[in-house]
């Protein structure tokens, strides 16, 4: 016990010299302020927002710096998969079988939260399943922890001292306490995995035992995704992505998120339910989105999906959620076309090439982000090629 105890003090005093490090070097955006010093304005500012001194004592231990939590930040792999690879990975047939079930067995309660917030059931239980897997893994870190260390640090300070506060407020209202406040390394909390502002402002008390817990409670996590994503603009009783059949000879430049056609104009240029139906000769309003290019998967993305683009900002994770939606009520499985498959390192040679033409692609990342594909769709008019916005071997090759 003496070696254990000499070791464990000799890896207490390391922790501390890379923690003492790790402040050091976080402290320049704040004036050279030591944590401890910074720390003092977070708790005047809480406190001057309603944070009483008792809520502050109870958090005090919690409020530390840890420098592997800014690691963790400072070492995220970029999000370089296609629709497709993601999607085969997180609708699998555990989050079907599930998803299913969950909706069958509490048909009452999502009746009751569509009424409320007029969010369908499985629009709700597909992040459910993508977050945390209904709940099973929601994250075990010290949300009061990660929010004071992703705050002094000086990537996104601002962001997340704002997210710190409102993990205070959360614990001063009463519905969780210190302890019970833990979640992802990034600050999200609960089974959707809501961010302490989002927790703040939107969670509802859905079962009502006078408590907002959306980590024990499934009934208040699930109604309070629903309630945020009313919050971001969901039109209830309105579509948010439908398969379709697109022919060889449509204008591809008007496949476009950003561009939007009312369902009769999209079946005037020849596009279809994918059993080949007729789309309704109706106004409503949806764009074209094709995750990989005219030769793979199509659908029609309403306005809805913008919430979905909300939620996310990733194109892929919001299809992919919206995707598993779908199939949670009961779509069948997308058809995968025969789009090319570009490894990241030749999404960052796109990148390059792009960048020396004087494109603006953002981070050379090997991420195919929004202005990537709107390089790409620039190039592909002026190149003569089909403007679908994704690219291809051949695109890359004319580039050279």
């Amino acid at each position: 016990m003496r070696g254990c105890n000499r070791l464990i003090a000799i890896a207490v005093v390391a922790v501390a010299m890379v923690a003492a490090r790790g402040e050091a070097r976080a402290a320049s955006c704040h004036g050279g302020a030591s944590f401890s010093q910074w720390l003092e304005g977070v708790k005047a500012e809480a406190m001057a927002r309603g944070v009483s001194a008792a809520t502050l004592q109870a958090a005090a231990p919690a409020l530390r710096f840890d420098q592997s939590i800014v690691n963790r930040d400072r070492g995220q792999g970029v999000f370089s998969q296609n629709f497709l690879e993601f999607s085969d990975r997180m609708v699998n047939s555990y989050r079907l079988q599930h998803g299913a079930r969950h909706l069958a067995e509490r048909k009452a309660m999502f009746d009751r939260i569509e009424q409320q917030f007029g969010v369908p059931g499985p629009v709700v239980v597909a992040f459910w399943a993508l977050e945390t897997d209904f709940g099973a893994n929601n994250g075990d870190f010290p949300t009061i922890t990660a929010l004071a260390s992703l705050a002094y640090d000086c990537r996104r300070p601002q962001l997340f001292r704002e997210q710190l506060i409102a993990a205070l407020l959360i614990v001063e209202r009463g519905d969780l306490t210190v302890g019970e406040m833990r979640g992802a390394w990034a600050g999200e909390i609960g089974q959707t995995q809501f961010m302490a502002k989002e927790y703040l402002d939107t969670a509802v008390d859905f079962d009502g035992d006078g408590k907002r817990n959306l980590i024990r409670s499934s009934a208040d996590a699930l109604a309070s995704c629903a309630a945020l994503l009313r919050a971001h603009g969901w039109r209830p009783g309105e579509p948010w992505l439908q398969e379709v059949r697109v022919p060889t000879a449509l204008p591809w430049d008007q496949a476009d998120i950003a561009i939007r056609h009312s369902r009769a104009e999209w079946a005037r240029l020849g596009v279809t339910y994918a059993d080949g139906s007729p789309l309704p000769a109706d106004g409503l309003q949806a764009s074209l989105l094709l995750p990989m290019g005219r030769n793979g998967p199509a659908f029609l993305a309403y306005p809805n999906f913008d919430v979905y683009l909300q939620w996310n900002q990733s194109l892929v994770y919001a299809t992919t959620a919206a995707y598993l939606a779908t199939r949670l009520a009961g779509a069948p499985k997308v058809a995968r076309g025969n789009a090319p498959a570009l490894s990241r390192n030749q999404i960052i040679d796109l990148q390059k090439l792009l960048a020396a033409r004087g494109h603006d692609v953002g981070k050379v990342d090997g991420i195919l982000g929004e202005r990537t594909r709107a390089a790409v769709k620039t190039v592909q008019m002026q190149l003569g090629l089909p403007a679908d916005s994704y690219p291809t071997p051949e695109l890359i090759q004319r580039l050279r």
